[in-house]
């Protein structure tokens, strides 16, 4: 039974056809794009996924920024940041902070490699389609690149006040960005649901 597709934009359905190298679905209808040839895709996204944990590893271990006035130096760390903003009464902004930038990359990160990693030695994860639903749903949610330019406008601030130092995490913290863009941009997703309904 040859695999379904329907338009994004117009709700045609169409059927999912093999593509050339670097190739593109179109709508017949809309013209809308469907889904594009992504090469070695899922063992593409699982390296992103890894690195990517790698690096969230990182940027939760080490300091963030520190702020040197004169002899005194005194060092953040992402965890430590977000208590300063519970316990300065700012709760809902503390929240939403630890979601958006440590539980929904973390979540994300781990749900692709649950996902990914048994496929990878051609078996079937446990609840696949309940747990790719998911991590497209928390995908959203995260916004670590908001939260670095909030960063970045603090710092621009605090430059006249304090000497800045930039610790291993911000680094780390910056490198997640992109590695968590290309992770989503990599995934071809059509390939996840074909390997579900071949080994089903």
């Amino acid at each position: 039974m040859d695999s379904l597709i329907a338009c994004h934009e117009c709700d045609v359905i169409h059927r999912i056809k093999p593509l050339p190298g670097k190739g593109a679905a179109h709508c017949i209808r809309c013209g809308a794009v469907l889904y594009k040839h992504k090469p070695n895709s899922l063992e593409r996204t699982l390296a992103f996924a890894l690195a990517g944990l790698i690096l969230f590893i990182l940027a939760n271990s080490f300091p963030f920024l520190g702020l040197k006035i004169g002899s005194q130096v005194r060092e953040t760390t992402l965890i430590t940041g977000i208590h300063e903003l519970y316990v300065e009464g700012m709760h809902v902004i503390a929240t939403l902070v630890l979601i958006t930038t440590i539980v929904a990359p973390f979540v994300q990160m781990f749900c692709m490699l649950y996902i990914l990693l048994p496929l990878k030695f051609h078996r079937l994860p446990k609840g696949l389609p309940r747990v790719f639903r998911f991590v497209n749903s928390v995908g959203p949610w995260g916004m670590m690149e908001v939260f670095m330019v909030g960063i970045l406008v603090s710092v621009v601030k605090l430059a006249g006040m304090a000497k800045i130092i930039p610790g291993i995490s911000l680094y780390s913290f910056l490198a997640l960005i992109f590695v968590l863009a290309a992770m989503t941009v990599s995934l071809d997703t059509h390939q996840i649901w074909q390997k579900w309904e071949a080994h089903r």
